[in-house]
């Protein structure tokens, strides 16, 4: 809110839609109510969690005119983003200021389905007839830059645990670069909790532990079932993490802001520490406001400070399509009724026919719009469904490709036992037999090879065989040799030899003598 704005209204409210929690600023008092009231004074600033938008980088030539930047947005976000046509998303975009791209000017893009804004807002709308600001979550962070109530630059990254989400954002620089919706909110904590502690337990005893019990001092139960859960949690914020430092080239993240929605004894942050390895710390920031209420929710003291913040230093990314009534001449409904009185002063002209037509198109509009929400409902449905089995099919995938590998390698490694065990001490088994009888009758051995081949039929086993290279000064000692073995060895093995060559340059005879065992 600029400062002309900030002027011009009373009080800021700040609204919570997920948990119906209400905020109302006067000065820097905050105070919780749980009534608020339609008030054209009041400003009224709400936010979007992090799992109801899709977020995504976008680049798009420089060469596109300003007055046609949303329209290239718009239309490449549904080309790559592979958006469904059939329904018109709602899209806001941030410009990421990159030097390096001479050619591209690249945008961050939050994306949302209207559908999803009118459900959660539909309860805060019926209350305050208006919202004036409707920001994604992550992007309330920047005003802890601007407020100057962080000033430390570099890669920071921050964590926090709600009711029905938990988002991860990371800035570098003071800069938005990344957010995401991690699967352990606090109701999906309670679920996981229950999986391993092997029983049921209510989620109002799980968060009073969580919130009254220190792990470092407590007796209870729960204690290494919940130290377990944080492990898991952490181990999960670290695959994150590696793979976002990864994809966008970032060396080191500096700190780690990490809290929750409720107030907790332990000190999640110094378990951050210790799990990650990164400096960390709370959401207890200096906001600079005053409150009844020391547990005041960390995100209704972002919105606050978000909305004080000027426009030209905060994004501008604006969700709503709850506006403020205009004057009254400038409303749709006041025009409608200048109009009648209007016509009422024609005489009346065709007032009946007209109304009539109103009447049936209006019916007509409402039984289409109560069809397609139905419809719309069955999709996304289907659509979870068909993704989730998509994720697990990809999960079996990787499992059975990894039992592949692990297979291979294991079959190497026991051909290489078995090489060592068998064929190795089979040949100097041999060799030791034949060493008598080789020395017996003068001849050396040059070389010893011994192998197995499988059968050549079914029914044959292998075929083990010994190749000796023999040296001698006489080829009758060779033949001499062959004939000795042949007799002694009858029935044991069979030996051949297909030449016995001379050589004049060492003056000696040599064979290759094949044994084969029976």
């Amino acid at each position: 809110m600029s400062k002309k704005e900030q002027h011009s209204f009373s009080n800021i409210l700040s609204v919570n839609p997920y948990n119906n929690t209400y905020v109302s600023a006067v000065a820097s008092f905050l105070n919780e109510t749980s009534s608020p009231q339609f008030n054209k004074q009041q400003y009224v600033i709400s936010h979007l969690d992090t799992k109801g938008f899709i977020n995504s980088h976008i680049s798009v030539s420089k060469n596109i005119p300003q007055e046609d930047l949303y329209d290239a947005i718009y239309n490449k976000a549904y080309d790559e983003l592979g958006l469904d046509q059939a329904i018109t998303y709602q899209i806001q975009y941030i410009e990421v200021f990159n030097n390096l791209d001479e050619d591209h000017r690249n945008f961050h893009v939050f994306i949302i389905d209207p559908l999803v804004v009118n459900d959660v807002f539909k309860t805060t709308v019926e209350k305050l007839k208006y919202v004036d600001y409707i920001i994604p979550s992550p992007l309330l962070l920047k005003s802890l830059y601007t407020k100057e109530i962080i000033e430390d630059r570099g890669v920071h990254c921050f964590i926090y645990f709600q009711e029905n989400d938990t988002f991860l954002a990371i800035y570098n620089d003071q800069d938005f670069l990344y957010t995401k919706s991690i699967n352990y909110s606090l109701r999906q904590m309670h679920e996981r909790f229950c999986e391993i502690y092997g029983e049921l337990v209510e989620y109002e005893n799980f968060i009073s532990f969580i919130s009254n019990e220190d792990l470092k001092t407590t007796q209870s139960p729960y204690k290494l079932h919940i130290i377990k859960l944080y492990k898991e949690i952490f181990s999960n914020i670290n695959d994150i993490l590696t793979y976002v430092k990864r994809a966008l080239e970032i060396e080191k993240i500096h700190h780690i802001y990490i809290d929750s929605q409720i107030a907790s004894v332990t000190h999640i942050d110094e378990m951050a520490e210790f799990e990650l390895g990164i400096k960390s710390s709370n959401f207890n920031f200096n906001y600079g406001f005053e409150s009844a209420n020391a547990q005041m929710e960390h995100l209704h003291c972002l919105m606050q400070i978000f909305a004080t913040t000027p426009e030209s230093n905060r994004y501008d990314c604006n969700f709503s399509t709850f506006h403020r009534p205009p004057k009254f001449t400038q409303r749709d409904s006041g025009k409608a009724i200048l109009l009648v009185a209007a016509t009422f002063a024609l005489a009346f002209l065709y007032p009946v026919s007209y109304w009539s037509l109103t009447y049936a198109q209006t019916l007509q509009h409402k039984l289409l719009e109560r069809e397609y929400h139905d419809v719309h409902g069955a999709k996304l449905t289907r659509e979870a469904i068909i993704n989730n089995k998509t994720n697990e099919k990809e999960k079996v995938a990787a499992l059975v490709e990894k039992e592949k590998q692990d297979y291979i390698e294991k079959k190497n490694t026991l051909i290489k036992i078995h090489d060592v065990k068998v064929n190795y001490p089979m040949k100097a088994n041999l060799l030791h037999m034949f060493s008598k009888d080789l020395n017996k009758f003068e001849v050396r051995v040059e070389h010893a090879i011994y192998s197995e081949k499988e059968g050549t039929t079914k029914t044959s086993s292998s075929i083990k065989e010994l190749k000796l290279g023999l040296v001698s000064t006489n080829d009758k000692k060779i033949t001499g040799l062959i004939e000795y073995l042949t007799k002694i060895y009858e029935g044991k093995f069979h030996f051949s030899i297909e030449e016995i060559s001379y050589k004049d340059e060492s003056k000696l005879y040599f064979g290759e003598l094949k044994v084969s065992l029976l």
